[in-house]
């Protein structure tokens, strides 16, 4: 028998969580439905926290991931789409305007780690439960919670391999549950409510994101589709090629992980399976999982950190000497600042939303060391443009990249951006593919083509200055004067 029309309800706010399988708290939302013969309302509310946690490409994805959970849905209950409920507004008020107006029995939601998520959400939970509305929160995003990770002496950790091998002693994530059939979802009528294009997440036209398309498929399914092309095509080169962004060997899940399209834990289960079935590999499994530690990581540091995304970890940092050069950051944010590699990532960026990791290093490197430009101008660039661009792993890598950050290098590690193009892309394609301007350079110059002799340049049609830019600033200038900067910042504090 199907529910009343004024049967109980049990509301499933989705966030960064938009799939069926594995997730606890869509699970908790049906188990309650169904012991109160009630149903299932699904939200998804674009309220100040979560839009302002979105740039230009998330919001290109955020768009199409809503389309295909709401279609999952629509399969799950056996209805027709539209399903997913969707609004625009502060979320405190969207949930008092449904209980106050609906029998809203139970708000299930799956936890986030940054501040501004996590004060929103005390303050929703304790005004549920005054209203005597079950209410609870799951980790649907993490192996483990930051607060089971500690040190020996109970604190938070500040540097990875200790935290990672804290993580691997711990009791392993559980398996991974499939998606529950049968969703019993009814049909209530709701005040101020939109749709997905109401959201406004891609403004036309949206020509920017044309290439989006062509290397990702947003969605739960896509997200599957992704993880076992990896795990049966390219986990088995991971370990010796994951550096190499001329080989395209990574697991490429980020965006995926970031909407919650997959769980952490699906993935572990994945490659731990992998490891199991192919004995002799589990190097290059461990190595796949140990990135799924660095996420963990930067998430523990997100919920530990007092403002991530603006202040430095390490408070030295405050007063380093940085450069104001708009000029400079505009080139490189069009790949323009004329080291092959480093334009080479940030054309592929721009057109596909995505950067190899290893690139992403380079790229952050010479922005804040060669160009002595801060940090969050990068960071800000990255979270505009990267599909993947999440409120952890973002200003985690950018503080990392900058010196000042958990576990990170130190800032007088300045990669050159040509011995790393050199070592990572020895035949130089990827350039190649990037920046077509240079495909017929010489092996040799393609990575410092202004090194070639004028003869070579004229036969591989590269004028510099004009059809491919010189360099901003020489690699040692750019050096000397990082470490001038990093000397200054040390005298100011002592």
């Amino acid at each position: 028998m199907p529910p009343a029309s004024d049967a109980p309800v049990a509301i499933m706010w989705f966030r960064n969580d938009l799939r069926l399988a594995d997730n606890p708290a869509l699970n908790a939302s049906v188990k309650w439905a169904k012991q109160n013969n009630g149903i299932v309302l699904p939200v998804f509310n674009l309220d100040p926290v979560i839009d302002a946690q979105l740039g230009g490409a998330t919001r290109w994805w955020l768009e199409k991931s809503l389309a295909r959970l709401d279609e999952s849905l629509a399969r799950a209950a056996g209805v027709k789409p539209p399903c997913l409920r969707i609004f625009k507004s502060d979320a405190r008020d969207v949930f008092n305007q449904l209980q106050a107006a609906h029998k809203i029995g139970a708000l299930f939601w799956n936890r986030l780690y940054d501040k501004a998520s996590i004060a929103r959400d005390t303050d929703i939970k304790s005004t549920m439960r005054d209203h005597d509305i079950e209410c609870d929160s799951f980790n649907g995003q993490l192996l483990y919670e930051p607060w089971e990770v500690k040190t020996g002496s109970g604190t938070d950790f500040k540097v990875f391999s200790p935290f990672w091998r804290a993580c691997l002693k711990l009791p392993p994530p559980a398996e991974p549950k499939k998606a529950p059939e049968n969703i019993p979802l009814g049909n209530l009528k709701l005040v101020n409510e939109t749709d997905i294009a109401g959201l406004d997440l891609s403004p036309k036209p949206f020509d920017w994101a044309t290439g989006f398309a062509d290397r990702f498929t947003p969605g739960e399914q896509g997200a599957m589709d992704q993880l076992y092309g990896f795990i049966d095509d390219r986990l088995v080169d991971y370990a010796d090629l994951r550096d190499r962004p001329d080989h395209r060997v990574t697991s490429e899940l980020s965006p995926h992980l970031r909407f919650g399209e997959i769980s952490p834990r699906q993935i572990w289960h994945a490659a731990d399976h992998y490891a199991d079935a192919h004995p002799g590999r589990g190097k290059t499994a461990s190595k796949f999982m140990a990135e799924l530690g660095w996420r963990e990581f930067a998430h523990h540091v997100l919920f530990h950190a007092k403002d991530l995304k603006s202040v430095p970890l390490q408070g030295q940092f405050t007063d380093f000497p940085w450069a104001d050069d708009p000029k400079a950051l505009e080139r490189w944010q069009r790949g323009q600042t004329g080291f092959p590699i480093v334009d080479a990532g940030m054309r592929e960026l721009w057109h596909t939303g995505y950067m190899h990791n290893r690139v992403r290093m380079i790229v952050g490197s010479v922005l804040v060391k060669h160009l002595l430009i801060h940090w969050h101008e990068g960071l800000a660039w990255f979270d505009d443009t990267l599909v993947d661009a999440c409120p952890a792993n973002n200003p985690f890598s950018w503080q990392w990249i900058g010196g000042c950050g958990a576990d990170a290098a130190p800032y007088f590690r300045i990669f050159n951006p040509v011995l790393q193009g050199e070592k990572f892309d020895p035949d130089g394609s990827y350039v190649r593919q990037w920046v077509p301007e240079l495909a017929d350079m010489p092996g040799q110059y393609i990575h410092k083509p202004w090194d070639a002799s004028p003869l070579i340049l004229k036969a591989a049609g590269v004028d510099l200055g004009d059809t491919y830019p010189e360099p901003l600033i020489g690699i040692k200038e750019g050096r000397e004067r990082a470490l001038a900067a990093y000397q200054d910042m040390k005298r100011a504090v002592a």
